[in-house]
Parts: structure tokens; sequence; C-alpha cells
């Protein structure tokens, strides 16, 4: 039962990364604009959308999730810091808390790995 818990888990976890990666495809110019808006280079979104597609489908998997759930991390911490620091909207304040717990999560799976139903596992 906790391996199906902890596969589950890790799906739940990696969709909204895996969903937000293909929605910045599809509104690139967007995003890129949006995120011009707050000094950050629109060039960065191509590494963004790497690791927001990448990172989720390795962790759902469990390849090297260890090394994927670390970097969508600081990932996390890092768009909480620069577009979510606007803590006087009530909005804002819950997008930077949503990033915060969600780096939180994957740091979990950082430091404990995943379990059998994984690809490290059967390895």
């Amino acid at each position: 039962m906790t391996n199906i818990i902890d596969f589950v888990a890790r799906i739940l976890i990696s969709a909204l990364f895996l969903l937000n990666g293909f929605f910045k495809i599809s509104n690139y110019d967007g995003t890129v604009g949006w995120m011009e808006g707050f000094g950050i280079p629109g060039i960065l979104i191509i590494p963004a959308i790497i690791l927001e597609i990448v990172g989720p489908i390795l962790i759902i998997l469990g390849y090297k999730a260890k090394i994927a759930a670390g970097l969508l991390s600081l990932f996390c911490i890092a768009t909480a810091v620069i577009f979510h620091n606007d803590f006087s909207d009530q909005m804002q304040l819950g997008s930077f808390l949503k990033n915060v717990a969600l780096a939180g999560g994957f740091l979990f799976i950082f430091v404990n790995g995943t379990k059998n139903f994984s690809l490290d596992k059967k390895f």
C-alpha cells in the first residue's frame, strides 16, 4: 500500500508543473512578456519549460527523482521570491505559500527518494 501511495503522491505533486510547462509552450509570447515585466530575461522561459516538463516526468517514473525533486524545489523557491512577493495581495501571498509548500514536498522526495514503484528501484 505504501508503494501505491508514494506513486500517487508523485503524480499529484508533479501534475501542476507538467501542465504549467505545456501551458507555457502554448502561451509562449504571453509568458515571456509576463516574465520580462518582472525584470527576468525572456530567454529563461526555455529552461523553465524544460524543467517543468522533464522534472515531473522523471519524478512520476521514479528515475533520478531525487535530482529532479531537488531542482524543482529550488525552482519553487525562486519563483515564490521573484513572482509572488507582494504580500499585501492575498492571492500573491497564497501563491507564495503554495510554492513554498510544494518546495517542501519536493524536498521530501529529495531526502527520501521513491518507493518500489520507480525505475530507480528496478535498476
